[in-house]
């Protein structure tokens, strides 16, 4: 064994071999491979291997996509079989909500070449002839899926690193990872050392144990997966694998039999103290009892399959995550990576994520935008074994249930309570919840004051209130207050902090003290990594306010490139500070009366920051929105924070103030045109593309990304806004648009603006498409007529949020 490596690979699954074969094919040669004991004898070997290809997210999608090219070609490569069979797959629809589920993948498809169609039952029975078309309504049918041989696959992926110079060190267990100033050094064996720069967790199951080891918490929960298979039964070899998601259940073909699955309403979590050191190669007793509800609803779909002989019912442990995304990426450890947490999924991600981890090693930026997958998205309540395996729970026990956009999880909450949260439960706010905060949607009171005539139609209406459009009137004619205490807060301090940030941001942020500056940082691409405002507090003082989800995110990209000197420090202050939002064209009649600062435009300007106190309470008021109002957004600490919420509603309530939700936030943001990160705007996207030039300032010297936007030229695609003919039709993301007869890009996000009474979408088109461009979107299976709209649609001059 070496005792010395560029990168060691943990764990010598599918996942592992995977990180390890795109390595060394990116030119890594001197990396190695550490397997406790034989390749495949974690999770992998007992997979079943369904390989589907349509997932809710374009980065997910990618990956999988990727898997499938990989699986195409890698036989012939290695000249060792995969077990690739592209066989094609079954989604099945047996209500109409799972009608509309499949019309909607459909439109998915479109905007990734994938060639899915809608096929009647009768189209369905002839491709899979032993299921009964009983309940069935349609179905979903993709060529290009399939299925794989988990272990074939495996040795073919180490076989293909092998021949790249890779080694794998077989029954090699590791005993510690020695970190020294919060860096990799090295990784500590049974056989002895290996010095090395990084690290990749691929350990499966065993994930969590590797990276206690660094000290990075894993949060992944092994939960017993169960699935038969049968003996031979005449069957066609090539009959697609099917999915009934109603009836929680999935079919393959095997040698003439099937392999039944699915996921059980009452899942069982294994492993919760550890596991054995000797669960190599080894499967869990079979549970029959457990079962017993999959094989009913199994038996509703094909039953036949009562009368086929079961040869064994494979028990096994998968690990699965809080949020049934996988788990990948850099941590807080530099050098310490992760691959794992792969939600019973790892076979048709495989290929694909061992692309894009060993990319991201290599490059130093994944090559898509994977936020939603990233390592670092869990905060500190993951540290919680109850509340890790609480949210685990409910992922695979709804693994198939139908998820209408603005789905709430229940899960493991109250958790996190701002200090105006009994405030809201008071005014009968619907909660959401974000990043572990109970969050306002909206408040269900206020539907009285709305017009129930506004529901959109379709899944857009399906979790909504006309509470939604009143709270959005009310801030627009009169005065609205959002509790924003879950926003991530940033604090970056020193010497060098000024340095730090400049080197970092896009836009000029090192300005007068007081000074707010809205910027983003870039990647060496000039993707947008981070979007958010930057306060300067002090000479030696900045504060970044981001979205609640991206805090993890943006403090891990921050801290990335920390200088090692010590002249800037980042630290998390989220949980110091409450923060309220006043907004409408009389927040100031009810602030000014508060305070002795002067509130006037030109005592306290647009994108300023001020202390002061409101009441008895001591604030920072920042003059900035993100609903196009005049207002502010109030950051007190803490123990303040219920004191604030009761002095400000005393004193709205004669002006018409409102208490307002994030629906109605989300709502007239779309008006104004602000961008959403992770949705309109991405690590894929560049601010120029994005309209956001404005905020680049190219002349003021280096900063990431600068380079890569001076080279680009004119952007070949831009963000648009369109505005649809029909108001009720609403767009949720990812539908395609065409223009010109033509397909030409994928809804970013969408929703209904109660001011300007049209139904919004954002997409990026082509250069060219610009307003007045006709165009349509597929919503749930039918092209829905609009148009490319000058933006933004509300108050295009900014008047109202200067006055």
């Amino acid at each position: 064994m070496r005792d010395r490596a560029r990168a060691v690979v943990v764990g010598g699954g599918v996942g592992g071999c995977s990180v390890l074969y795109w390595l060394a094919r990116l030119g890594w040669n001197d990396v190695v491979l550490l397997e406790r004991a034989e390749l495949t004898s974690g999770s992998t070997f007992h997979s079943a291997g369904l390989v589907g290809q349509l997932r809710s997210s374009l980065s997910l999608t990618r990956m999988m996509m990727a898997s499938v090219d990989l699986y195409r070609s890698l036989e012939a490569e290695v000249e060792l079989e995969t077990g690739w069979r592209e066989v094609g797959s079954l989604r099945l629809a047996s209500s109409e909500e799972r009608m509309e589920e499949i019309a909607r993948q459909a439109g998915w498809a479109k905007t990734f070449g994938l060639p899915l169609e809608l096929i009647s039952p009768a189209e369905a029975e002839a491709l899979f002839p032993p299921m009964s078309t009983d309940g069935v309504l349609g179905a979903a049918y993709l060529p290009t899926d399939g299925y794989v041989d988990p272990s074939q696959l495996t040795f073919a992926l180490a076989e293909g690193a092998r021949r790249r110079g890779a080694e794998i060190e077989q029954r090699t267990r590791v005993t510690g990872i020695r970190v020294r100033r919060g860096r990799v050094e090295a990784v500590e064996t049974d056989r002895g050392e290996i010095e090395t720069e990084i690290v990749v967790d691929a350990g499966g199951m065993y994930a969590r144990e590797i990276g206690d080891l660094a000290g990075v918490n894993v949060p992944i929960v092994p939960m017993a997966h169960e699935y038969l298979v049968t003996k031979p039964a005449g069957l066609p070899l090539e009959m697609p694998t099917m999915r009934d998601p109603s009836l929680l259940v999935y079919f393959r073909p095997e040698s003439g039999g099937l392999v039944m699955g699915g996921y059980e309403r009452h899942c069982a979590p294994w492993g919760l103290d550890g596991i054995p050191a000797d669960f190599n190669a080894k499967l869990l007793e079979e549970d029959w009892p457990r079962f017993e509800e999959l094989m009913e609803n199994a038996l509703v779909r094909v039953p036949s399959l009562g009368e086929m002989e079961v040869v064994r019912l494979i028990n096994g442990p998968e690990a699965f995550t809080p949020d049934g995304e996988f788990i990948l990426g850099p941590s807080d450890v530099r050098g310490f990576w992760v691959a794992a947490g792969f939600c019973a999924h790892g076979l048709a991600g495989a290929g694909g994520l061992g692309k894009l981890v060993a990319e991201w090693i290599v490059e130093g930026t994944p090559s898509v935008d994977v936020w939603h997958m990233d390592s670092r998205r869990f905060g500190a309540a993951y540290r919680s074994r109850a509340y890790t395996l609480a949210r685990t729970r409910e992922v695979y026990e709804t693994y198939y249930d139908v998820k209408y956009p603005g789905y709430e999880r229940t899960a493991g909450r109250p958790l996190r309570l701002s200090p105006a949260y009994p405030r809201l439960v008071e005014l009968g706010a619907a909660f959401g919840e974000k990043a572990g905060w109970e969050r306002a949607n909206w408040f269900e009171p206020n539907a009285a004051h709305g017009d129930e005539t506004l529901r959109p139609r379709g899944w857009a209406g399906k979790l909504w209130s006309a509470a939604i459009g009143a709270e959005h009137l009310a801030c627009r004619e009169a005065a609205a207050l959002f509790d924003e205490s879950s926003f991530a807060k940033i604090e970056v301090a020193g010497e060098g902090a000024a340095d730090l940030l400049e080197r970092l941001c896009a836009n000029r942020v090192a300005r007068e003290v007081g000074q707010v500056t809205y910027t983003q940082m870039l990647n060496a691409r000039g993707g947008i990594e981070c979007d958010f405002t930057v306060t300067r507090l002090a000479e030696d003082s900045f504060r970044i306010v981001t979205g609640t989800a991206f805090g993890q995110h943006d403090l891990a990209w921050i801290r990335q490139h920390e200088p090692e000197d010590g002249s800037a420090r980042v630290r998390d202050v989220t949980s110091h500070y409450a923060c309220l939002g006043l907004w409408g064209p009389k927040a100031r009649e009810i602030l000014q009366p508060l305070t002795t600062e002067g509130l006037s435009n030109d005592a306290f300007p647009y994108m300023r920051a001020r202390e002061l106190a409101v009441g008895r309470v001591p604030c920072l008021a920042l003059r900035v929105t993100y609903v196009g109002e005049l207002g502010w957004e109030l950051y007190c600490p803490m123990e303040y924070g219920l004191t604030l919420w009761d002095t400000l509603w005393e004193a709205g309530r004669a002006h018409g103030l409102v208490a307002g939700g994030y629906r109605a936030i989300d709502s007239l943001r779309l008006e104004k045109g602000y961008r959403v990160w992770g949705a309109d705007i991405t690590p894929e996207d560049t601010p120029l593309e994005a309209g956001l030039g404005f905020a680049v300032k190219l002349d003021k010297g280096a900063f990431t990304g600068r380079d890569a936007l001076a080279a680009a030229g004119e952007p070949e695609r831009r963000l648009r806004c369109l505005v649809l003919e029909n108001p009720k039709a609403v767009a949720l993301g990812s539908e395609p648009v065409r223009a010109g007869g033509e397909l030409v890009g994928r809804v970013t996000s969408g929703g209904y603006g109660y001011t300007v009474e049209r139904s919004i979408a954002y997409a990026y088109l082509p250069a060219g498409h610009d307003a007045g461009t006709e165009v349509a979107v597929e919503i749930f299976g039918e092209w829905v007529g609009g148009e490319v709209a000058a933006e933004p649609l509300f108050d295009p001059r900014g008047e109202r949020i200067r006055v």
